[in-house]
């Protein structure tokens, strides 16, 4: 029963990741990653039937096990036939037999263990159950707040981002951010990707976008950006406008966020311009004519 319940489990986590791959080559980002190497090792023993429903999981499988990195770990991999099956002798044979409850025993008052050493014992345990990735996890500093040196800002952007996703954008978000947007304590930057010749298909491009997003999760709190992807399949660039607590471009302010970073050129833009009043507004409304770039409107991605 236990085993039908599992296998019930692993077919509903299998349906989320068949429609995460619909449209992604590898779980995050544009290259194999320790997501997809834990994922795919762990997926060997699912036999014809079972993976069948899943095309979108299959070819992502075949893809990672095909790279030349996997090959020379795991070999040459031959799909399960059969899976493992339930075997209740065998279970049961690997079960503790029960013994007798052992007699009770009149335990001396020198023999009681004292408190403190009761609490050594136990801090000891606690050590032995860490293993070395967890002991070096816990002894590493609490990482500190990038940007806890900035004075408290007046602008209040978690507001903004609900005005902008519950609200018209050009009515009601955008009059709202230039009302209440804070010069002193926020600063905006245009951003644009260096490589658009290595865009291929719209849909891989898109991932790239969403692959940065993913890594820059703790920046959420002081930072919005709206990303655009322009042009067509083998035709496309992308750009972005990015609002950021403080005057310096945040990517710089903690290790964690400088993956992405240098794969696009960066330009602060003067608040109070003109350039920088429309740029904002076509690429927080998505439209517009969008005239430095010279290409069409395809997709874009918000970072909020």
């Amino acid at each position: 029963q236990a085993t039908e319940l599992a296998k019930e489990e692993v077919r509903r986590l299998l349906e989320l990741l068949n429609e995460h791959l619909k449209s992604r080559t590898f779980l995050v980002g544009e290259r194999v990653s320790l997501a997809d190497i834990s994922v795919a090792c762990a997926l060997l023993v699912l036999e014809p039937s079972f993976r069948q429903p899943f095309p979108n999981t299959n070819r992502w499988f075949s893809t990672c096990i095909n790279q030349p990195q996997f090959r020379a770990v795991l070999g040459e991999v031959r799909l399960c036939e059969k899976m493992a099956q339930f075997d209740a002798k065998k279970f049961s044979e690997m079960q503790p037999k029960k013994e007798g409850a052992p007699k009770k025993e009149k335990a001396s008052k020198e023999a009681k263990p004292q408190p403190e050493k009761r609490e050594k014992k136990a801090s000891a345990a606690e050590e032995e159950e860490l293993d070395d990735c967890e002991a070096a996890l816990a002894s590493e500093p609490k990482s500190k707040d990038p940007f806890a040196h900035l004075p408290k800002s007046p602008f209040v952007l978690d507001e903004f981002k609900r005005k902008y996703s519950n609200e018209d954008t050009l009515k009601v978000a955008l009059p709202h951010f230039w009302e209440h947007f804070d010069r002193e304590g926020y600063s905006i930057w245009y951003g644009e990707y260096k490589y658009p010749e290595d865009l291929t298909l719209t849909f891989m491009s898109c991932n790239l976008i969403a692959g940065m997003f993913q890594r820059l999760e703790k920046l959420r709190k002081n930072a919005f950006g709206s990303v655009i992807l322009f042009g067509e399949n083998n035709n496309g660039s992308i750009s972005g406008i990015w609002v950021f607590r403080g005057q310096d471009l945040a990517f710089t302010l903690s290790p964690d966020w400088q993956i992405d970073y240098e794969s696009y050129t960066w330009r602060k833009l003067a608040v109070d311009s003109e350039e920088c009043k429309t740029m904002v507004k076509e690429y927080f409304a998505w439209e517009g004519d969008f005239a430095h770039v010279g290409k069409p409107f395809c997709q874009g991605k918000i970072f909020k």
